[in-house]
C-alpha cells in the first residue's frame, strides 16, 4: 500500500520520469532551513562553496533532517520500495540576478550507478518560481539510452564538468517544474533536465537529494568504495560503505570526516 503518492501519481512518474509539486514541509520550516544556511555563510564570511555544497548531510544537522524528512521518504518508498539509501545531497544555489545555469544532461551518464533505481528529490528551500530558473525536464526521456554528452567546463554551469547533451533541444517538449518553499520535485536518474538563469532579486536555493535502492551498485569505484547513508529499512547488499553521522557540531572531526568522504565521492564521479 502506498504511503504518500496515489496510484495516478506513481504511474505518472513511471511513465514520464518526473513528478511535482509535492509538499513535504510548511513554508516556515523551509525558511528556518534557509536561515540556518545563511547564518553559516555569515559565520564563514562567504556564500556556500566547494565541498560544503556536497554530501552536506554529513556536515549540517539540518540538512540531515531534510534527508530524513518522513514525507520525502514516504514518496521515495512509493517508487523505490521500503529500503532506501541516500547516496548524496547537493546544494544548487543561484544568486539574485545571476547568470549561472544548469545545462541539459542525464545524471545516469556519469554517476556510474546501476541499475537505475535512483530518484532525485529536489527540495525548494526558497521560492523556485519560473523567474528563478527552476528545473526543466524532457518528459519520458528516462526511457532513452544514456546519450552522448560533451564536457564544456563552463564556469557559469553549476555542473562539475559543464556536461551537456549533444542533442537539439528544440526538437523536444520541455516542462518547467516551479516550486514553492517546502515543496519537492522527483525525477528519474536518466531523465534529461536543466535549469535557466535566475532573473529575480532573491536567491534560488535548492537541495538535490539522491536516493537509491540498496541493490544499486557503483560501477566507477575501484580502490575507493563509494559511500551512502541508510535512511530507511535495511541494506542486505552492502554495495556501499555505510556512512556514520557525526555529532554535527562542526568540530574538527566532523569537518575532516565530511572532507574525506566528499573528496572520495568526487574522485569516483570524475572518472
Amino acid at each position: 500500500m502506498a504511503k504518500s503518492l496515489n496510484k495516478k501519481q506513481i504511474n505518472f512518474f513511471k511513465n514520464n520520469g518526473y513528478l511535482f509539486p509535492i509538499k513535504v514541509m510548511e513554508k516556515k520550516e523551509a525558511f528556518l532551513y534557509r536561515t540556518a544556511l545563511e547564518d553559516y555563510e555569515k559565520s564563514q564570511g562567504s556564500t556556500l562553496s566547494g565541498i560544503d555544497k556536497h554530501k552536506s548531510h554529513l556536515l549540517f544537522s539540518w540538512v540531515n533532517k531534510i534527508v530524513h524528512n518522513k514525507n520525502i521518504l514516504d514518496s521515495i518508498e512509493d517508487i523505490l520500495g521500503p529500503n532506501i539509501l541516500c547516496w548524496s545531497s547537493s546544494f544548487f544555489i543561484k544568486e539574485a540576478n545571476d547568470n549561472s545555469f544548469v545545462s541539459w544532461h542525464q545524471d545516469a551518464q556519469y554517476w556510474g550507478l546501476e541499475p537505475d533505481d535512483v530518484v532525485t528529490a529536489w527540495v525548494a528551500i526558497s521560492d523556485a518560481s519560473l523567474e528563478t530558473g527552476p528545473m526543466e525536464v524532457i518528459p519520458k526521456s528516462h526511457k532513452w539510452d544514456n546519450l552522448e554528452h560533451k564536457d564544456t567546463f563552463n564556469e557559469k554551469n553549476l555542473l562539475t564538468r559543464g556536461q551537456e547533451l549533444n542533442i537539439k533541444i528544440s526538437e523536444h517538449t520541455t516542462i518547467p517544474m516551479p516550486l514553492k518553499p517546502g515543496e519537492v520535485s522527483l525525477h528519474h536518474v536518466k531523465l534529461a533536465h536543466s535549469s535557466k538563469i535566475n532573473k529575480t532579486s532573491d536567491r534560488r536555493i535548492g537541495i538535490a537529494i539522491r536516493y537509491t535502492a540498496p541493490q544499486v551498485k557503483q560501477t566507477k569505484a575501484n580502490k575507493v568504495k563509494d559511500t551512502a547513508l541508510l535512511v530507511r529499512g535495511e541494506d542486505r547488499f552492502m554495495n556501499f560503505s555505510l556512512e556514520t553521522l557525526p555529532n554535527f557540531n562542526l568540530d574538527k572531526k566532523t569537518i575532516l570526516n565530511h572532507k574525506i568522504t566528499s573528496a572520495n565521492h568526487h574522485k569516483i564521479l570524475m572518472k
